[in-house]
Formats: C-alpha cells, structure tokens, sequence
C-alpha cells in the first residue's frame, strides 16, 4: 500500500518558508490586540447628570401613579401601614384622609409600568390592592 501522506522533503522549500511565515504571522498577530481608550468628557456633562437627578427627585410634573393597599378607619390604616412598610421598607407609605375613610398610599411611580411592576410585587399580600393615579397628577 503506497504511503500518501507528504514529508517535508517533498515540499519545495519555497512553500515551506510560505507555511512557516504564516504561522508565524498569525500567531503575532494575537498579541497586537491591546490597546488603550481615552474618552475625553466635557464637565458640564456631569452637573448636568446631577440636576436631571435631582429634578427627576423633587419633580411632581406629569403623571404620577401609587398603589393603594387599604381604606378604612385610622387605626386600621396605622397598622396597615405598618406591616407593609416592614415587609417592602423600600416604598414610601403615606395615610390620606379622605370623609369618611383614611387611605394607605404606596410609593410615587413615575409610569404606569413601575407601578404595575409594584404591584405585582404586592399583590399576593394585598389582594384589595389597585394601581390609580390621584386626581390633581
């Protein structure tokens, strides 16, 4: 059975050097992919991140939506508001009193879409729960 596979000696030497170059081209090739970024940023950029955030904090334009969990007499509310703000510390509760009920209020969603991931999150222990939007928003 005749042997098919090439030897070296076979190879013209002209190839070989090819082969070899190329080998050793695409191996240096791997190393030069370093390289350094500078960004260069104007100042400004960053006060102004810091007012929109602040804005955006003491900002009551436009839609604002919460989530009320209870109505009823204000002893009820107290307690209400209470045990939902030991078990999500991370919303803010307010009690609104409107004749004859008070009103446990849950956070300041500026979308619809905050207040319903909210409330997803809520909805299990509050199952008179719903998401509004008060009148004057």
């Amino acid at each position: 059975m005749p042997q098919t596979l090439l030897r070296m000696n076979d190879l013209p030497l002209k190839k070989c050097l090819t082969i070899l170059n190329l080998c050793l081209l695409m191996g240096f090739t791997g190393f030069s992919q370093e390289g350094k970024i500078h960004i260069q940023q104007d100042p400004e950029i960053l006060e102004l991140i810091a007012l929109q955030s602040e804005m955006a904090q003491d900002n009551d334009f436009g839609e604002r939506y919460k989530i009320q969990i209870f109505y009823g007499n204000n002893g009820q509310a107290t307690k209400a508001l209470k045990e939902f703000h030991e078990k999500f510390p991370e919303w803010s509760t307010t009690i609104e009193y409107q004749t004859p009920n008070y009103k446990v209020w849950i956070g300041n969603f500026r979308t619809r879409l905050e207040a319903d991931r909210a409330f997803l999150q809520i909805k299990n222990d509050y199952q008179s729960a719903f998401v509004f939007r008060p009148k004057g928003n």
